[in-house]
């Protein structure tokens, strides 16, 4: 605390705040939030990848799903020829999955290969709620391996 030193006989402190530091403190935080900003707000450019081609091996067990937007814009999940609604889905997928494991418990130890997969071929112009619809669908049936099918890029575009 500071006392004045003025020709007064009366010793009283002074109630003046020194401001000094909190102007430090002030001036550091203005540095690092001019350096952190502008890496907080970049924008990431992405290129997304080309489609490849690799063959896939299927397996009879495996589940093939195509997903579309019908003609109401609503998702229109199909197992194999059959439209399935979410409940339909995952009812289904279910029983699949425990009937698959049954089968495989009984020949022995599990593989994990031997799981079947979940194929999923979805319509380039179907939004992508549908598709992770289905995903989650598949996987909360207990589906863990889930891919999707794609059609490889004529041969003169793959060519470049």
């Amino acid at each position: 605390m500071a006392f004045s030193s003025g020709g007064g006989s009366d010793d009283t402190p002074m109630s003046d705040i020194n401001t000094t530091p909190l102007v430090d403190v002030m001036l550091v935080m203005l540095i690092i939030f001019l350096i952190a900003v502008p890496v907080i707000v970049q924008n990431i450019k992405l290129k997304l990848p080309d489609v490849k081609y690799d063959p896939t091996t299927t397996k009879p067990e495996n589940v093939s799903l195509s997903i579309v937007e019908d003609d109401k814009g609503a998702c229109a999940v199909y197992w194999g020829m059959t439209r399935m609604g979410h409940q339909e889905l995952f009812d289904r997928a279910s029983k699949k999955m425990k009937a698959d494991i049954e089968r495989l418990q009984a020949a022995g130890p599990i593989d994990p290969e031997q799981i079947p997969e979940v194929h999923i071929r979805g319509d380039v112009n179907v939004p992508y709620k549908c598709v992770g619809g289905a995903i989650y669908t598949m996987q909360s049936a207990g589906f863990i391996k889930v891919g999707f099918i794609s059609q490889p890029p004529p041969k003169s575009q793959s060519a470049s």
